[in-house]
C-alpha cells in the first residue's frame, strides 16, 4: 500500500507542482497584463488533472493488490495520504517560487484586485477597507509559515473532494464480490 501511495502521490505532486510553475513563470511575463481569474481557474483544473491519480491509484490498489475489494474507510485513506504527498510537493514549489523568483507577487496581485475593485464603482471606504486587508494579507506572506498554511488551504480542500468522490465510487464490499 505503501508503494502505491508513493508513486502515485509524487506523479499528482509533479503534475501539479509543474503545472502551477509553468503557469507562474508565464504570468511573470506578461509584463502587468495578467489575466489572474483565468490563472485561477487553469490552477483549479491542473489540481484536478494531479488529483484524477487518487481515483486511479485507489482503484489500482484495490484491483492489484486488495483483490478487488476495499472499504471506504481504507480508499479514502489511501487517497488522502496520496493527497498530502502531493499537496506538499506543491507548497514547496510554490515557496521555492513565491520567495526566490516571485517576490512581489503579493503586491502586483493586490494591485490589481484594487484595480478591480474600483472599476466596478465601489465606494472609497470598500476601497480603503480591501487595501488593508490586502496590505495585512501581503504583510503576513512574508511569513514562510503562514505562506505554506495559506496555500495548503488552497489545494487540500479540493483533494479532500475528489478523495471523497473516489472513495464513494470505488469502494466495493466483500459482500458485493461474493453473492450468496
Amino acid at each position: 500500500m505503501k508503494k502505491n501511495i508513493i508513486i502515485y502521490g509524487l506523479i499528482a505532486g509533479i503534475i501539479v507542482s509543474f503545472l502551477m510553475l509553468f503557469t507562474m513563470s508565464y504570468l511573470s511575463y506578461c509584463n502587468g497584463n495578467v489575466d489572474y481569474e483565468t490563472s485561477m481557474l487553469i490552477g483549479y483544473a491542473s489540481m484536478l488533472i494531479a488529483f484524477s491519480l487518487v481515483f486511479v491509484g485507489t482503484r489500482n490498489y484495490r484491483d492489484k493488490y486488495n483483490g478487488g475489494v476495499i472499504s471506504f474507510g481504507k480508499a479514502f485513506k489511501i487517497g488522502i495520504l496520496i493527497v498530502l504527498i502531493a499537496s506538499t510537493m506543491y507548497v514547496i514549489a510554490w515557496l521555492i517560487d513565491y520567495f526566490f523568483f516571485v517576490p512581489d507577487f503579493m503586491e502586483k496581485y493586490s494591485a490589481h484586485m484594487l484595480d478591480k475593485l474600483k472599476a466596478s464603482g465601489a465606494s472609497q471606504m470598500e476601497i480603503d477597507k480591501q487595501a488593508k486587508q490586502m496590505a495585512d494579507m501581503t504583510r503576513m506572506y512574508k511569513n514562510p509559515f503562514f505562506t505554506a498554511i495559506m496555500t495548503y488551504m488552497e489545494i487540500l480542500p479540493v483533494g479532500l473532494i475528489v478523495t471523497l468522490i473516489s472513495s464513494l465510487i470505488l469502494k466495493r464490499n466483500i459482500a458485493k464480490n461474493n453473492p450468496a
